[in-house]
């Protein structure tokens, strides 16, 4: 078994272990990946003040997002085609996150579907929704994730359209994939892959199967984004589905002050500043450069959490001092799903949360819930 001491160390397992095609998926940006790059390297020009001589005895990583008791201040963030790195992929994410003690939000474009997720947990996970033309098949999703006794609804504002991602066009990236000779012969070179992928028959995307026309054909999925994803997403939308809904809300997709203001006048819980990994415009800031002016922007009017270049439990920590009350990692779990499975989350989260204990020990903090800029140098 290879020694995994970092994301990174995942990271390389990842793409010896993932055919070519979802490799790229997971890990590229729309047009130039500007936005895509500067998510991870803005994190490193923020420096951590060592601290001596202070009692580190006694640390805590624990604290809460949306009200709800978390073991550390971290949540498994919604990413499409999960169950396309692993088998059964969300529902393993899903049973290390309870285990672990953090959230794990499951994607609208996910292989397993709301009740696949449901049957393996046995507590409250979250649910992310995308607004499709279709409000009656909206209502029904929100109707089945009630059903699944989902605690929180995340609402993504930022994918009205879909960026224009290079590496997916040339791949010709769909679910399931198609049998090219190309695709073939880089599947064929990823035996551990195939012999896994054929324990299970989850291979489309089931939270759609079977409710929207001709879903289950899926042949792109840029072309179906096309046809369902909703251009004309307002914030009359956002009160509707919160009142649909009922129940904690999150909106995830800010990147302005100016939203973020108007997400707290929509009554949301808390907003997620994110730039959707790079994936939608290229050629806009970090969301770790953008989070302070969020932060300042809204007070403690509304919760706010961000997701976008975290690599590390540094990274995490870096967020945290900077406002965020809570952080959503999307590739390291993705890394550690298609390089290890199950066992492959766990490790990525245990990292994480093992440097941010240590980083924070460092810093002179004992609680979490105490970093704050005074942290760091700015």
């Amino acid at each position: 078994m290879p020694t995994v001491t970092t994301i990174h160390d995942l990271q390389r397992l990842f793409k010896k272990r993932v055919p070519k095609m979802f490799n790229d998926y997971v890990d590229s940006g729309s047009w130039t990946e500007s936005t895509y790059r500067a998510n991870e390297t803005d994190f490193e020009k923020i420096k951590f003040r060592q601290r001596v001589a202070v009692d580190m005895s006694n640390r805590s990583l624990k604290s809460s997002m949306i009200g709800q008791n978390v073991s550390m201040p971290v949540a498994i963030a919604p990413t499409g085609l999960t169950g396309m790195l692993h088998a059964d992929g969300e529902m393993l994410a899903a049973k290390v996150a309870e285990a672990m003690g953090v959230p794990f939000t499951l994607s609208t474009m996910s292989v397993c579907s709301i009740e696949d997720v449901a049957s393996v947990t046995t507590k409250p996970f979250w649910f992310q929704l995308y607004v499709m033309k279709d409000r009656g098949f909206i209502e029904n999703l929100i109707e089945r994730a009630k059903a699944a006794n989902c605690s929180a609804l995340m609402l993504t504002l930022d994918l009205q359209i879909l960026g224009q991602r290079h590496k997916d066009i040339h791949n010709g990236l769909s679910v399931p994939p198609k049998l090219t000779p190309a695709q073939l012969w880089n599947m064929a070179i990823r035996p551990r892959w195939c012999m896994n992928m054929l324990t299970t028959k989850r291979h489309s995307f089931r939270n759609i199967e079977g409710h929207v026309k001709d879903a289950q054909d899926l042949s792109s999925l840029s072309v179906w984004t096309a046809k369902q994803f909703d251009e004309k997403l307002s914030w009359d939308d956002v009160e509707w589905i919160k009142q649909k809904w009922g129940g904690p809300l999150i909106l995830k997709g800010i990147l302005d002050e100016r939203d973020a203001k108007l997400a707290v006048k929509s009554g949301a819980d808390a907003i997620v500043v994110s730039n959707h990994g790079g994936r939608q415009l290229d050629g806009a800031r970090s969301s770790i450069s953008v989070l302070p002016e969020i932060v300042e922007a809204v007070g403690d009017q509304i919760e706010v959490h961000m997701d976008g270049g975290i690599r590390s439990g540094q990274d995490v920590l870096k967020a945290v001092s900077l406002g965020a009350k809570g952080v959503y990692i999307g590739r390291p779990f993705l890394y550690g799903l298609g390089a290890m499975g199950e066992e492959g989350v766990k490790i990525a989260l245990e990292i994480i949360q093992k440097e941010m204990d240590i980083t924070m020990a460092f810093c002179g903090e004992q609680n979490v819930t105490q970093m704050n800029k005074s942290h760091l140098y700015l």
